[in-house]
């Protein structure tokens, strides 16, 4: 990997500490706390009386390896944590009951380090990714208009030279025969494309809007056209594989028209698994698919096309017409469209082949639920469980529901129910807040029939922040007006069960007014709490959405000055050629028809040649558009699927720095956007060094990294936070 990738992939000293696999430094604090701290607990009640502070050091220490270490090494920790703790109590000859509570509550606070560690690394992606994203993005305006002046010199060369070359083809072939029918016959091929050209030229020159995308139908024309010989087999295909598959095809008419005067050609359009040509071009081909191909993204199944052109062979029309970057601006085409591409000698002639592949519409792939985003939510449940259950069991005096099997069930299954809900606090927190209620209040009724014990009053104090966190979560994920009953409602349950109690005497009705007034104070502080956190958060957004909106501004902006700049570059050269060409050709004047076509295709090869020699020498800008600057710079292919969309500065700034990480020469990287995220996938890089780099990069948004048995990797960053609703 070169300095220029390292220095890419790393970022600022400020903004890439988040996203690199961690030093022996930063593992220092949990393994230097948890090892010991672990050794010394087998070791008897002296060994833990002289650690007061074990538990908390432990927690800290796990906290500090989730924040530190990816998902797996850090949930290893919180498991021989509550292992270890289990294993203590039974040694030291606890009873059952007090070994399976020991392992509730380690196994809850181990969750919740845990769990608060994978939010805090989160974070510092962030931040992290915030930094650069800010840093870099002064570039986007730049970028952006190196961008579209790429995509009118593809279209020139594509287009306008394409006219141009068979205006200059037929008039000289009709100049040597001296053939009055020719002659007429070449005057009016003149004057048709001319009029092509200069319309296609206007377009360029105009508002710069883009051609409408090739179909079938449109590769059947420009075949016919050129009296090419001429099969398709195939119906239907996706649009980015039919505008690829038509601009291979002209291309390749063109080179014929070209180079190879006079011979027969022949075009087919095919499924993908059918191939024409001899062995030897199919073991060509094969070769060349093995060295530019990122694994199980490229398409080799069956579906897709095939395109074939290929000539016999024949004789250069004129000299000096090519422009010099027909097939590689082609190969970048195909590559983009997730193809491959082979051009060669077969026979006595040439061959090209392209083979596209059918759409695969990009689908939002999903967290595991243990190491997303929502995995504080799933950590609270266990937590919850753990209070209520593993705090009985603890209990010198055992209730009576723990003595046995069944007595135990309606416990465990009320407690089950009134945590549960915790997990879908971010997502889902009104229905969550109304099913712990619902449990709350079910959990009285068994108490009321004598089914549970201890009863719930005696323990809703310790339980109650369930209830608290879901009040703080309707108001930070609930629209207003929705999540002001929360705490009301938390209130209102929350007295009820605790004027149900034994303890309550006198009038019950009256006692539940009190203590729901006094449980109100501290529902709706929290709640309130929660409110500010939706308002701050909702002032992030507008900010982030109105910084976005100046950028794409600034952008559009400079894309408007390059188009001009291309314009009058057109105006001054190939457009005043074209309309020259079409004014001699009215009025029968092959030759200067000939010479005017000539001096449109140097003045197009001169602009191309200017257009395309220019580079910015800056860093293309963090961002997933910025992914393809820079694979320029590398010889590096990017294939980009899906309905592209601006997505948070976490996920742009992780995608930019994966793809720098994987790019080579040759290598064709994908890059699909998803509903949810973005995922990138291509050949493995072979050091595993640079491997655990990217799945640390991946696991610091809350990312996974896979790998496939053909050599292929595939990483995929989800958007950091997930769909709200109540």
């Amino acid at each position: 990997m070169s300095r220029f990738t390292e220095a890419v992939t790393d970022g600022p000293p400020t903004g890439a500490a988040a996203d690199r696999p961690p030093g022996w430094r930063e593992l220092a604090l949990p393994v230097l706390v948890l090892a010991p701290t672990l050794v010394a607990l087998p070791f008897g009640e002296a060994a833990m009386a002289a650690a007061v502070a074990a538990p908390v050091a432990v927690l800290i220490a796990l906290h500090s390896l989730a924040v530190h270490r990816t998902a797996g090494p850090a949930l290893a920790g919180a498991l021989m944590v509550t292992v270890v703790a289990a294993g203590t109590a039974a040694t030291l000859g606890e009873p059952p009951h007090y070994v399976a509570g020991v392992a509730l509550l380690a196994g809850g606070g181990a969750a919740v380090a845990w769990a608060t560690g994978r939010s805090r690394r989160r974070t510092r992606a962030y931040r992290s990714a915030l930094v650069a994203y800010r840093a870099g993005t002064s570039a986007v305006p730049r970028f952006a208009a190196l961008a579209e002046r790429d995509r009118l010199a593809a279209e020139l060369h594509d287009v306008a030279a394409h006219r141009l070359t068979g205006i200059v083809v037929s008039a000289g072939a009709a100049l040597r025969l001296a053939d009055r029918e020719r002659t007429a016959e070449a005057l009016r091929h003149a004057i048709d494309a001319g009029r092509q050209a200069v319309h296609e030229l206007d377009r360029l020159t105009g508002l710069g809007e883009r051609a409408a995308v090739a179909t079938l139908a449109d590769i059947d024309a420009l075949a016919a056209e050129q009296g090419a010989d001429y099969r398709r087999t195939v119906d239907a295909a996706p649009g980015s594989s039919t505008e690829a598959a038509y601009r291979v095809v002209r291309e390749a008419l063109t080179n014929a028209a070209r180079y190879a005067h006079g011979a027969a050609v022949r075009v087919r359009v095919e499924g993908a698994d059918k191939y024409g040509g001899t062995e030897r071009s199919k073991r060509s081909e094969r070769s060349e698919r093995s060295e530019r191909s990122d694994g199980p993204d490229r398409s080799t199944s069956g579906s897709g096309l095939t395109v074939t052109i290929t000539d016999d062979g024949g004789t250069v029309a004129v000299s000096g017409l090519g422009t010099g970057h027909g097939l590689a601006g082609l190969r970048t085409v195909v590559d983009a469209a997730g193809g491959t591409l082979w051009s060669g000698p077969e026979g006595s002639g040439w061959t090209v082949r392209a083979r596209l592949p059918s759409a695969a519409s990009p689908v939002a792939r999903r967290w595991p639920r243990w190491r997303g985003p929502t995995a504080l939510d799933w950590a609270l449940v266990v937590l919850a469980i753990a209070l209520s259950l593993g705090a009985s069991l603890l209990s010198a005096d055992v209730p009576d529901s723990f003595r046995g099997l069944l007595p135990a069930v309606p416990t465990v299954l009320l407690s089950g129910l009134h945590a549960v809900p915790l997990g879908w606090r971010s997502r889902l927190p009104g229905r969550a807040l109304a099913a712990v209620l619902l449990a709350l209040v079910l959990w009285l009724a068994c108490d009321l029939a004598g089914w549970t014990q201890p009863p719930v009053s005696d323990i809703f104090l310790v339980y109650w922040w369930v209830e608290l966190t879901l009040a703080y979560s309707a108001g930070a994920y609930l629209p207003g007006r929705r999540s002001r009953l929360a705490p009301l409602a938390v209130a209102s349950v929350g007295g009820l069960v605790l004027a149900g109690g034994s303890g309550i005497t006198g009038n019950r009705a009256a006692a539940w007014a009190v203590l729901t007034g006094m449980l109100a104070l501290p529902a709706f502080a929290v709640w309130s709490l929660g409110r500010f956190t939706a308002r701050r958060r909702d002032r992030l957004r507008a900010a982030d959405t109105r910084r976005r909106e100046l950028l794409d501004r600034n952008a559009d902006a400079a894309v408007r000055d390059q188009r001009r700049r291309i314009a009058a570059g057109l105006r001054r050269t190939a457009q005043r050629h074209a309309r020259a060409v079409v004014a001699a050709a009215e009025a029968g004047q092959l030759e200067s028809v000939r010479d005017e076509a000539r001096a449109g295709l140097t003045a197009l090869r001169e602009l191309l040649t200017e257009l395309r020699g220019r580079d910015s020498g800056d860093t293309p800008p963090p961002t997933v558009a910025g992914i393809a600057a820079l694979a320029t710079r590398y010889g590096t292919a990017v294939r980009y699927t899906g309905s592209r969309r601006p997505a948070p500065a976490v996920v742009e700034v992780a995608a930019y720095r994966t793809a720098a990480t994987l790019m080579a020469p040759g290598v064709t990287l994908t890059v699909r956007s998803l509903d949810n995220g973005v995922e990138l996938s291509g050949p493995a890089p072979a050091d595993p060094g640079v491997l655990r780099r990217l799945r640390a990069m991946a696991d610091a948004t809350g990312g996974t990294l896979s790998t496939t048995g053909r050599g292929a990797v595939r990483v995929w960053l989800p958007e950091v936070f997930p769909s709200r609703s109540g």
